[in-house]
């Protein structure tokens, strides 16, 4: 596995990108088969009940995308 990582690190940013959406997808589509520690789940929970308060703190995720691309 190291060695697929250090071919990934040596992609440019935008194809890194790319790959991490891919890979992120891939799990997602397990919701099941992953596990979360209960730091996670309290973070999960502490950040929700933050947005929920403060809902005009949300950045739109297109809003997102193009900060990255530009950072690319």
């Amino acid at each position: 596995m190291s060695v697929l990582l250090e071919q990934a690190l040596q992609l440019p940013i935008s194809e890194r990108i790319r790959l991490a959406d891919e890979l992120y997808d891939s799990v997602g589509g397990s919701p099941g088969s992953v596990r979360l520690t209960e730091p996670q789940v309290a973070e999960i929970e502490r950040r929700l009940e933050h947005h929920r308060k403060h809902p005009e703190d949300a950045i739109p995720w297109e809003e997102v995308q193009d900060r990255l691309k530009k950072r690319a």
